[in-house]
């Protein structure tokens, strides 16, 4: 990363000095806006779509943009047509094959599948009739999260601040559905449109940041945060505090240590997401097998309580 004419980035043990080199390059502060803004867009929605197991959903989801970069270039207009063509365009074909219902998790992993086996074949299928090079293969996968120029970052602050604005608006009656779906159904929540809308907000989302992140990298960031605060938290706020704390703690460290080292920050992001994920999950089963089993299943079944009363509150 550094010029000819410097010395190459070395880590030392003086953190002051160490952040100061980071944020000396407007690469860097670009890249540390961008992985921020990505961190807490893909922590909320993240979130939500653990709580309502629909992770396979979500890796469709940014499985659209192999077939929407290959259509775009077939046409001959941006990526990023094609990118939000489809990821949209995906969303309500799930939306409309489960029914937005909580069916079994087997018939919604079937239609989900279908859905992202048609949209691969698609990409393939103009990836063969492009006659171009898709030089951009490797970015589409892996990111470009050095290379983000002030456009980029502003683009993705209105997108970031558009999902969090229909998070604050939807964040309640989504809640009581994912938690409780007869006591919604009761009350009239219109949990088959709250669920489509959910979907489209998440692959709009995922359009704009798998731009910057790639397809990979912005998966890790939707799933391993939330998993983690989920394993360990069972109250909403504490969970979702948790979830932005970990994906902000993940990007910032994994830029920075990208910055001294010769590997990618896609690697370290998604290899520290997984580590802290992996010690959640035993710091949960610790807890787990420290206390009576029916002590702990009383716990979640009161914090459950808890959540539903404070949807409906």
């Amino acid at each position: 990363m550094a010029t000819p004419m410097q010395a190459e980035p070395t880590l030392s043990f003086n953190l002051a000095r160490d952040v100061g080199e980071v944020l000396e390059y407007h690469f860097m502060v670009n890249a540390l806006i961008a992985g921020s803004l990505v961190a807490v867009m893909a922590g909320l929605l993240g979130w939500f779509m653990v709580l309502r197991s629909e992770t396979f959903a979500g890796h469709t989801l940014a499985m659209m943009a192999l077939p929407g970069a290959t259509g775009a270039a077939l046409i001959g207009v941006p990526a990023s047509w094609g990118y939000f063509a489809f990821c949209g365009a995906g969303a309500l074909a799930i939306g409309r094959s489960t029914g937005g219902q909580r069916r079994g998790l087997g018939e919604q992993s079937a239609s989900i599948g279908a859905v992202q086996a048609f949209a691969l074949a698609l990409g393939f299928l103009f990836l063969s009739l492009y006659h171009g090079v898709l030089g951009d293969l490797e970015n589409l996968l892996f990111g470009t999260f050095l290379g983000i120029s002030n456009g980029q970052v502003l683009t993705l602050a209105a997108v970031a601040a558009g999902a969090l604005l229909a998070l604050l608006v939807l964040g309640r009656r989504l809640l009581l559905v994912s938690v409780d779906p007869d006591l919604a159904a009761a009350r009239g929540v219109p949990a088959r449109a709250l669920s489509i809308a959910f979907l489209l907000l998440l692959g709009l989302a995922v359009a704009a940041t798998c731009q910057i992140t790639g397809v990979l990298l912005v998966f890790a960031l939707l799933v391993a945060p939330p998993a983690a605060a989920q394993a360990v938290a069972v109250r909403p706020a504490v969970s979702l505090a948790l979830t932005l704390a970990i994906g902000l703690l993940t990007v910032w460290v994994g830029l920075g240590v990208s910055y001294f080292s010769v590997y990618p920050a896609g690697f370290f992001i998604t290899m520290i997401s997984f580590a802290i994920y992996v010690l959640a999950r035993l710091l949960a089963r610790a807890r787990g097998k420290s206390r009576p089993g029916t002590e702990l299943e009383l716990e979640r079944s009161e914090a459950g309580s808890g959540r539903v009363g404070g949807v409906i509150d």
